[in-house]
């Protein structure tokens, strides 16, 4: 009987601790989600929130559209001068990634622990250089940028490239380190020098993917460049500025009418781009 005792608590072991290694997630479970909501609370609390005006604010938000900012200034937009400003922010946004982009692919290829030259001293410097790209917002370089080098284009490019290399540096970085070590281990043992082994090892795998973010960061710089220019960085957020300062709020609303086009017109385009590269 002992023997059948020991046996049948030996069988029931593992359920007994199946059951508290439930009860242990769930209890963890719903701690994290019990100290969310009063964290939560502590924030609304602390912060003076008050959500009854927040409810109202829809309301105000509309009869301020309807009544300031209705109709917009649609000719104002369509003005040559204006439209070379739309021309520059392209220009801008394409300038502003394509040096990111050439600058962050020699970085993902240093700032990849797989591949990397040095693993002590390349790899946390590469690291380094991409993180703090992208730990400042765009709009605080270009902040920077226009108090270093003055107004106009070139800071709006110099604080897009920054972001590019912050923002693509670590996506490429990521697709290196998720390779295929097969190829590599095969082309270094053919005794090729680490810059054989980034090109026909490495490259092949990432190639399509690199394209991918090539696109997507031009998208996401695209948007950037419509705002940098708020801050003295060139392009039509220059006019939305001064427009915003002299209270045309019909003109503010036909130029952030304009930007809403543009960046539907550049997500389709990339949208098609993506796809034109997913299917080669």
């Amino acid at each position: 009987m002992s023997g059948l005792g020991q046996a049948t608590g030996l069988h029931a072991s593992p359920g007994r601790r199946w059951r508290r290694y439930r009860l242990s997630e769930s209890l963890t479970r719903y701690g994290i989600l019990l100290f969310v909501l009063v964290f939560l609370s502590f924030s609304i609390e602390y912060l003076n929130v008050h959500v009854d005006r927040l409810l109202m604010m829809f309301g105000r938000v509309g009869d301020l559209l309807a009544h300031r900012y209705y109709p917009p200034d649609i000719p104002y937009v369509l003005e040559q001068r204006y439209l070379g400003y739309v021309l520059q922010t392209v220009q801008m946004a394409f300038l502003g990634a394509a040096l990111g982009l050439t600058l962050s692919a020699p970085l993902a290829w240093f700032a990849s622990v797989n591949v990397t030259p040095s693993r002590r001293f390349v790899y946390p410097l590469a690291r380094l250089v991409i993180m703090g790209c992208r730990s400042v917002h765009e709009m605080i370089w270009a902040i920077l940028f226009v108090s270093i080098l003055g107004f106009g284009v070139l800071p709006g490019v110099c604080a897009l490239t920054l972001f590019s290399i912050g923002f693509a540096g670590k996506l490429l970085a990521e697709e290196v380190e998720s390779i295929n070590r097969g190829p590599v281990e095969a082309v270094r043992a053919s005794g090729a020098n680490l810059f054989q082994v980034v090109l026909f090892a490495v490259l092949p795998q990432v190639k399509v993917a690199w394209m991918g973010i090539a696109i997507y960061t031009w998208d996401v710089a695209f948007r950037a460049a419509t705002v940098v220019g708020f801050f003295g960085a060139g392009g039509m957020g220059w006019y939305l500025k001064r427009s915003v300062q002299q209270i045309e709020t019909q003109r503010v609303a036909a130029i952030l009418l304009s930007i809403v086009l543009l960046v539907i017109v550049g997500e389709v385009f990339s949208a098609w781009a993506r796809a034109r590269v997913a299917r080669s």
